[in-house]
């Protein structure tokens, strides 16, 4: 089982064939630049390939009327005068004579994608697709859509294959009205989109866009619209966006397939969305997913209009389909105000229909009124919006372009995973391409290191520390992305204080520790602002900080994930770690999947590099951690239990003290009685990050 890619040159044969600007931008070069990126980075040789069928009209008859379908059809036959005279009857579309062939291969290759993740053929995948299909609907094309290439998969996999639960995540920057229109009233289908909004001036300009859309009928609570209302969105917003919505959702419906209407006009330079998302945040996102399902993660290409910008997001999603780790996050991890905002609303807005909200905070419900006041936007066209525009473009080339030189110069480690024993172990099956590790420090190093702790005397503890420093090395020099050792079980507290001594004198600026059991911080580390000690289940800090956070251990899946999710992951993505080392001590009762769970999301603050220290006689656990940091998908944890009282106050506890401190833990924006927004919590982008757009510049392209 690999990762599938599929696409065929026809698909490139459409294009415009008169003079509109505003379609101008959905041309073949979107397809064939990608795919020459992905061929260059060595990433399509790597993919199971599939050339795309064209899909059947019953298939398309799944979503769409056969009055539709055959007005499609007959566009075979017509002249370019007849073609632009039908264009001109539906929303920023254009038809040329082969739209109908290509159109039948995008919606085939979905079908394809789909039917072999579910046959097991492939564990993921990616259908390379033009025309887009997110904003058509059963009647009717829009916004350069045809048709609705996802729809159509998400119905035939419940058709065809029986599924009774599939989660859409629409990371397109503009709504996909047509998704929603499709699945609104249905239970079946959860909708999550994220999109352009700014109040409803954001084409396609729809009151159902906002946040307090949720679905009709039997369907509420299955739509989960978050309408970004300003410009320049970024990397801390969209994994806010994730870990506060999304996955909480996402969970809790335990969905059987992720599709993902994949539109990367969302990302930095894009002309319609100028936004600020950098090319591996996609690959952070899609890591993400695949802790859902089973990782059966299906992604179809819908937007993107940068032709660098796509080519490059593109590539940074096969890589984490693939199970490459993602590189680490560009810029400092604060949500924006306007982004809570969005976050704020759109969880007041769900929380009557998951219970996994219900147990949070959740802050005021804000009215669009209380939101942050936007100017009214500068129309398009008009001298100072061009000259806005074009030195916004300006500023988002050069920022790509270093962006890019820095990806460039940071290859992924020779050695995905390797695992260190101090013995064989006939029991341990490990995935194919994960090294066993024989390399040891020598031993009078391991000797020096090892002196200041009696537990590491004994010979079979101080040949674990010889491993482990090995591997601390090799992470450190980016010849190992990620490791796994097993020491003695009272050595484990001694090896974990020396494994972080030994990162910090190799010069690790931030190490995040997840300690998992009845471990403690080394006092005379408790001041060091480079260590971010999160204590899962052990004793609570003496003198409790913003670098040393303890939460009694769950004793429930619920109440684990909401701890992973609302608090764990929150803090690492805000750290930005250097080194992550998470150690599974005495009593640390995770079990197997929960432990590669952990370690297989903590892969994307850690940029990969992860350390795992557990028990020895562990094999089962030290086998499910290494296929997780591996790349290997997390075991689908099936309908997930209601944390108990204990652990949601204590968890709300931790977020009230830590809010103010760790900016990725707010879900809401304080505001006074005249609707300012309180200073000591206001989200404002540091002057480290990447500039945002002044709002006035977020004017619609396509007015009609």
């Amino acid at each position: 089982m690999g990762t599938a890619l599929v696409y065929h040159e026809d698909m490139t044969v459409a294009r415009l064939l008169w003079d509109y600007p505003e379609c101008e931008i959905e041309c073949p070069e979107r397809l064939t630049a990608t795919l020459k990126r992905l061929q260059q980075r060595g990433l399509e040789q790597r993919c199971l390939r599939l050339e795309a069928r064209e899909a059947s009209e019953a298939e398309l008859g799944l979503v769409h009327s056969p009055e539709y379908v055959a007005v499609v059809r007959g566009t075979q036959a017509l002249g370019t005068g007849e073609l632009q005279a039908l264009s001109g009857q539906y929303d920023s579309v254009y038809f040329h004579p082969s739209t109908f062939h290509c159109a039948r291969l995008a919606a085939g290759a979905a079908l394809q994608l789909v039917d072999a993740v579910l046959t097991g053929a492939a564990r993921n995948g990616l259908a390379l697709v033009r025309p887009p299909g997110h904003h058509s609907q059963r009647t009717a094309a829009n916004g350069f859509c045809v048709f609705n290439n996802v729809a159509i998969a998400a119905e035939h996999a419940k058709q065809k294959h029986g599924l009774h639960r599939i989660l859409i995540v629409d990371w397109d920057v503009h709504h996909g009205q047509g998704i929603q229109y499709i699945f609104e009233d249905d239970p079946s289908v959860l909708y999550f989109s994220w999109h352009r909004y700014e109040h409803g001036r954001f084409w396609p300009f729809l009151r159902e866009s906002d946040a307090d859309e949720v679905g009709r009928g039997r369907g509420h609570g299955f739509t989960v619209n978050l309408p970004w209302n300003q410009v320049g969105m970024g990397n801390a917003d969209y994994v806010a966006a994730f870990l506060h919505v999304l996955l909480p959702l996402a969970f809790e419906f335990d969905p059987e397939l992720v599709l993902v209407a994949a539109g990367f006009d969302s990302a930095i330079g894009d002309p319609e969305g100028h936004m600020r998302a950098t090319p591996e945040c996609f690959a952070h996102l899609t890591q993400l997913l695949q802790v859902l399902a089973g990782g059966r993660v299906c992604a179809v290409l819908e937007g993107g209009y940068h032709l660098e910008s796509l080519a490059e997001s593109v590539c940074m999603m096969v890589q984490a389909l693939l199970g490459d780790p993602a590189p680490p996050l560009s810029g400092t991890m604060v949500p924006c105000e306007s982004a809570l905002e969005s976050i704020q609303r759109v969880r007041a807005a769900q929380a009557p229909y998951w219970t996994s909200l219900q147990h949070q905070d959740m802050g005021p419900v804000l009215s669009p009124s209380a939101c942050s006041p936007e100017g009214r936007p500068l129309l398009p066209g008009g001298p100072a919006y061009m000259e806005a525009a074009a030195a916004e473009a300006a500023e988002a080339a050069v920022a790509l372009s270093s962006l890019l030189d820095r990806l460039r110069l940071q290859p992924p480690p020779p050695v995905r995973t390797a695992v260190a024993l101090t013995s064989a172990d006939t029991a341990l099956v490990l995935p194919s391409g994960v090294l066993h590790q024989e390399g040891s420090a020598p031993r009078e190093e391991t000797e020096a290191w090892a002196r200041p702790h009696a537990a590491l005397a004994q010979d079979g503890a101080l040949t674990a520390l010889g491993k482990v420093l090995n591997l601390v090395d090799r992470i450190l020099d980016g010849q190992v992305s990620s490791g796994i050792t097993a020491t003695p079980a009272l050595a484990t507290a001694a090896t974990l204080d020396v494994a972080i001594r030994r990162g910090l004198h190799l010069g690790a600026q931030r190490l995040l520790c997840v300690a998992v059991g009845q471990l403690e911080r080394p006092p005379d580390l408790s001041d060091d602002r480079r260590i971010l000690w999160l204590s899962i289940g052990g004793q609570e800090a003496a003198a409790p900080s913003m670098f040393h956070v303890s939460v009694p251990l769950p004793q429930v899946t619920g109440g684990l994930l909401s701890c992973v999710l609302g608090l764990v992951l929150p803090l690492a993505y805000g750290f930005q770690p250097h080194l992550v080392l998470v150690a599974l001590g005495p009593a640390h009762g995770l079990q197997d999947t929960h432990g590669a769970l952990l370690v297989l999301m903590l892969r994307g603050p850690g940029g990969g590099r992860v350390l795992a220290l557990v028990q020895e006689s562990k094999p089962q656990l030290v086998g499910a951690l290494a296929r997780a940091l591996h790349g290997e998908a997390a075991p689908s944890l099936g309908p997930c239990s209601v944390a108990s009282p204990e652990d949601v106050q204590a968890l709300k506890h931790l977020r009230r003290q830590l809010e103010p401190k760790w900016r990725m833990l707010q879900v809401a924006v304080t505001r006074d009685r005249r609707g300012n927004a309180d200073l000591s919590t206001r989200r404002t982008l540091p002057e480290a990050s990447s500039p945002r757009l002044p709002s006035w510049l977020a004017g619609p392209r396509r007015t009609h």
